[in-house]
């Protein structure tokens, strides 16, 4: 895992660490988050501000967003999502979710997200996607 708080304090990166974890491969650069049902309003604005770094560290990049371990689907995912889904485009990369539960799926089509996001069922198959 590539700790993304690295320097900062403790219970920052225990707390980081618990809510996603960065794998960078040759090829693809996956983030998977752990988003329990509550979120706390300043751990996830936290949260923002680690995944954002995690993406600028390679903003032209293959990134996959794993959310097979995301139970919140408030629309403060949605614009997290949204907001990557930016990041890693300006900077010239390119973007897959995996994973996406019945109930995010349904969320992002009634918003009219699925548009904006290509989707796989698998992180190979996201990786395969791009």
């Amino acid at each position: 895992m590539i700790d993304p708080t690295a320097g900062e304090g403790g219970l920052w990166k225990l707390v980081m660490s618990e809510r996603f974890v960065h794998h960078s491969g040759e090829k693809v650069e996956v983030l998977e988050l752990r988003l329990p049902h509550q979120l706390d309003f300043n751990e996830f604005d936290k949260l923002i501000e680690s995944l954002s770094r995690t993406v600028e560290s390679k903003p032209a990049g293959k990134w996959v967003i794993d959310l097979s371990a995301v139970e919140y689907t408030g629309s403060a995912v949605l614009g997290l999502l949204v907001n990557l889904r930016q990041q890693i485009k300006e900077g010239g990369g390119s973007l897959v979710l995996c994973n996406t539960s019945q109930k995010l799926a349904d969320i992002l089509r009634a918003c009219s997200l699925d548009r904006l996001f290509k989707t796989a069922s698998t992180r190979d198959a996201a990786a395969k996607a791009m």
